[in-house]
C-alpha cells in the first residue's frame, strides 16, 4: 500500500515545511562529533537515479564546513546545484549558501545564523527577496534536496536515543520538529565485507501529518542513507548502492539465501525451512511486500515484519520464501518503468523458483501479499493458476486513487486542518492523480511532476479489485488488523465481498484480528503516530496461525 503518498502534494523533503519547534530535545546527550572526510551519494525517486551528489566534511578555523556540488533530476531536465553550510565547533549554524543552476537561470539562497535568527536572501533572475525566521539556537539546517547537511543530522542523532527531539530548519522556509521514534542496529552486507551501522527512523512534524523517514549512519557518525518512503526517495552513499549490498538486520535460525532467475535479472531472496525437515514434501509461501524500496525483511518501524512471519509460518510447517524487491537490495532489475503488472511477474518467478525445489509440495504454493503486495499478488493470481490460495493482509479493497484520497482525507482530519485548507489539498491531490492517469499536465507545478509522473504511481492509480477478482480462481483467505489506519477495516470487507461475489465455489474466509495495527503489531490507536512508540514489536501470532489454518 502506499504509504501515506501526501508527499506526492510536495516534491520530496519539501513536504517538511510545517510548524515550528518548541524545543531541541528532551533528554540530555553528550556532545555530537562531526568527522573529516569524502562521500557520494547517489539519488533515487522511484527507483529512478534522480541525481550524484559529491559531499566533502572538513574543519576550518575551528568551524565546520560541509560542502557539495553535484546534478539533481533526470536527463531531460538536470540541474547543477552546488551547497555549503558552517558550522561552529559545538555544530551552531553560521551561514549556509544554496546554489541551483539549470541552463541560464540560477537560484541563490543565502542565509545568516545569528542565535535565534535566521536571516535569508533569495536571488533569481536578478530579482533578491529577504526574509528572516525564528529559529533554535542550535538548529540543524536542512534544505530541500541538498544531502550533504544530513552530515550534521547523522552526528547529532549517534548520541540520541528514541524519544529525543530536534529543531531542523528546512532553509529558507521554517523550522520544523523532528522525533526520533526508534533505533536499530544494521549490519550491511557489501562486496567489502560487513559495515555495522544504525538507522534511526524519525518523524517529521508535517503539517498534513507526521512524515516518516530513515537515516542510517555508520560507526563514525557519518552519513549513510535516507529513504523517505511517502516519497519514493532513497539517497544512498555509493559505496554502498551496489546490488551486491543489502542491510541484514535480522536473520532466521533456518535461513538459507537464494537466488531467483526472473525476467532478465535475478531476485535475490531467503528461504525458511522448518526446524525439523524429513524427507517429504512441504507446503510453500510467497511472501509478496509492500510498495516502496523494500527488501525482503519488510521493515518498517524497525519491525522486520518478513522475517518475522516466515519463522512464525515455518514453525508451522512451511517453506517460506521472502525477496528483495526488484532494484533493491541484492536484486537486479531496473524500476524506471516498472508497474504493478510488472512486480505480479516476479511472483510468478518466484512460484517457478520453487516449483523447482525438491523440498516443495509443487501442487501447494500459496502467496501471501501484504499491503501493496495484496494487489500485486492478485495480480499474479489472476494470471497464474500454478498459486495454490491467495491470502491478502491489509489490502485495498478500491481503486488506487480512492484510497489515497482516503488516506489524505484522514491525515487532515488527525492534523485539526480547517475546512477550507483541507478542501483545497484534496482538489490539489484529485488533480495531480487525474494528470497521472491522463498525462495531462498543464496547471500542475513541474515539481509536483517530477514526483507523481510515473508508471509505478499511474498503475497504482488504475488498479481496481473488482475488475481482477472475477478472474481469480483460488482460494482467498482476506485479513484486517482492527487497527489498520492506513488500510481501514472496510477495505477487508469489500474484498472479502468481491471474493465471495466470484462465480466459482471457491473457498473464500474473512479474519479481522482484533488489537493490531498495519504493520501487525499489537497497538492502542493504529495510528502512524505511534508506530515509533509501541511497546510490543513482534507481528501477532495470530497472523501466522490464521494462515497456516486456511492454507492447510
Amino acid at each position: 500500500m502506499p504509504h501515506n503518498l501526501r508527499a506526492l502534494a510536495a516534491h520530496c523533503t519539501v513536504a517538511l515545511l510545517a510548524i515550528a519547534a518548541s524545543g531541541e530535545t528532551r533528554a540530555q546527550a553528550p556532545p555530537p562529533q562531526l568527522s573529516e572526510g569524502q562521500a557520494e551519494f547517489s539519488v533515487f525517486i522511484g527507483g529512478q537515479p534522480a541525481g550524484r551528489e559529491q559531499v566533502r566534511v572538513a574543519r576550518s578555523g575551528g568551524a565546520w564546513v560541509i560542502t557539495s556540488s553535484g546534478t539533481a533530476g533526470r536527463a531531460e531536465a538536470t540541474a547543477n546545484t552546488r551547497f555549503e553550510v558552517r558550522y561552529t565547533g559545538d555544530l551552531h549554524p553560521i551561514e549556509s549558501r544554496l546554489e541551483m543552476s539549470q541552463g541560464p537561470r540560477t537560484r541563490t539562497i543565502t542565509t545568516s545564523y545569528g542565535g535565534t535568527t535566521a536571516t535569508t536572501e533569495v536571488t533569481q533572475d536578478g530579482t533578491t527577496n529577504s526574509k528572516t525566521d525564528q529559529i533554535s539556537a542550535r538548529t540543524i539546517v536542512l534544505p530541500n534536496n541538498f544531502y550533504a547537511a544530513y552530515e550534521v543530522l547523522a552526528a547529532r542523532l549517534a548520541t540520541l536515543e528514541a524519544g529525543a527531539e530536534l529543531p531542523v530548519y528546512i532553509a529558507p522556509q521554517t523550522e520544523i520538529r523532528m522525533t526520533v521514534t526508534g533505533v536499530t542496529p544494521e549490519q550491511v552486507q557489501g562486496p567489502a565485507g560487513t559495515i555495522a551501522t544504525r538507522r534511526y527512523d524519525v518523524s517529521f512534524a508535517n503539517p498534513t501529518g507526521p512524515l516518516t523517514a530513515q537515516v542510517t549512519i555508520d560507526d563514525r557518525g557519518r552519513f549513510v542513507r535516507l529513504e523517505i518512503p511517502a516519497a519514493t526517495l532513497s539517497v544512498i552513499r555509493t559505496d554502498l548502492a551496489s546490488v551486491a549490498t543489502r542491510t541484514a538486520p535480522a536473520r532466521n535460525p533456518n535461513d538459507s539465501d537464494v537466488s531467483i532467475p526472473a525476467a532478465g535479472f535475478t531476485l535475490a531472496g531467503s528461504v525458511t525451512t522448518p526446524p525439523a525437515m524429513r524427507r517429504m514434501r512441504r507446503p510453500a509461501v510467497i511472501l509478496v511486500p509492500g510498495s516502496g524500496p523494500i527488501d525482503r525483511d519488510a521493515i518498517a518501524a524497525g519491525i522486520p515484519i518478513f522475517t518475522q512471519l516466515a519463522s512464525a509460518l515455518a514453525e508451522r510447517g512451511f517453506i517460506v520464501l521472502r525477496y528483495d524487491k526488484r532494484g533493491v537490495g541484492q536484486s537486479g532489475g531496473r524500476t524506471e518503468r516498472v508497474t504493478l503488472d510488472d512486480y505480479a511477474e516476479d511472483v510468478v518467478a518466484a512460484l517457478r523458483y520453487l516449483r523447482d525445489r525438491r523440498d516443495v509440495d509443487r501442487s501447494r504454493i500459496a502467496v501471501v501479499g501484504y499491503s501493496e503486495g495484496g494487489s500485486v499478488g492478485m495480480l499474479a493470481g489472476a494470471r497464474e493458476r500454478r498459486i495454490s490460495s491467495l491470502v491478502l493482509i491489509a489490502a485495498m479493497g478500491t481503486t488506487g486513487a480512492e484510497l489515497i484520497l482516503e488516506q489524505q482525507r484522514h491525515l487532515l482530519e488527525t492534523m485539526e486542518v480547517p475546512e477550507d485548507e483541507r478542501r483545497q489539498k484534496i482538489d490539489l491531490q484529485q488533480r495531480i492523480q487525474q494528470a497521472v492517469v491522463s498525462e495531462e499536465w498543464e496547471g500542475i507545478d513541474e515539481e509536483l511532476r517530477e514526483q507523481a509522473d510515473s508508471t509505478w504511481f499511474r498503475s497504482l492509480l488504475l488498479f481496481d479489485p473488482a475488475e481482477v477478482m472475477p478472474r481469480i480462481r483460488q482460494p482467498i483467505l482476506v485479513i484486517q488488523p482492527e487497527l489498520d489506519r492506513q488500510v481501514a477495516v472496510h477495505h477487508g470487507q469489500r474484498l472479502a465481498e468481491l471474493a465471495r461475489e466470484r462465480r466459482r465455489n471457491v473457498a473464500t474466509d474473512f479474519a479481522v484480528i482484533p488489537g493490531i495495527n498495519h504493520l501487525l503489531v499489537p497497538a492502542t490507536t493504529g495510528e502512524v503516530s505511534e508506530y515509533g512508540s509501541l511497546p510490543e514489536r513482534t507481528v501477532s501470532a495470530e497472523v501466522a496461525r490464521r494462515i497456516a489454518e486456511f492454507l492447510k
